[in-house]
């Protein structure tokens, strides 16, 4: 199987992702509690949807993200909106102060309390993936922590 991870990193990069996941999930059939309809044949059996999303053993479908932001109240608007069953706790990182639209808060101070949290996360779905294809990061370049983390 081939599959890829995505990354979300910093206010503009959880944005992008909560509305590529929604559309992942329209594209795919998939409900916003991550069901997809058992009437539902996608393409005739095409399980394209297994490159970005996982399946559970209770028939869940969960993307294959991480969300970071080092201040919680985007990464919140995930855990309390339309499709927060869709994704897994462990997936939804948030820290407790913002980087203040300043690189060196993101990279070297607020952001280095979080980054071995975030790399343990990414490692573990990685090691669930039979077929790794790459990574797709989204971020920003001019916040503290899209830009801060991703170097």
């Amino acid at each position: 199987m081939r599959e890829a991870l995505c990354i979300h990193l910093g206010q503009g990069g959880v944005q992008i992702g909560n509305a590529c996941w929604e559309l992942f999930c329209l594209e795919h059939g998939i409900q916003p509690d991550g069901q997809m309809p058992s009437d539902k044949t996608i393409g005739g059996g095409d399980d394209a949807f297994n490159t970005f999303f996982s399946e559970t053993g209770a028939g869940k479908h969960v993307p294959r993200c991480v969300m970071v932001d080092l201040e919680p109240t985007v990464v919140d608007e995930v855990r309390t909106g339309t499709y927060r069953q869709l994704f897994h706790p462990e997936q939804l990182i948030s820290g407790k102060e913002d980087a203040a639209n300043n690189f060196a808060r993101g990279h070297y101070t607020v952001g280095k309390e979080i980054v071995d949290l975030v790399l343990d996360r990414i490692r573990k779905l990685a090691d669930n993936c039979t077929g790794l294809q790459g990574f797709m990061v989204f971020n920003t370049c001019g916040g503290g922590t899209g830009s801060g983390l991703f170097v």
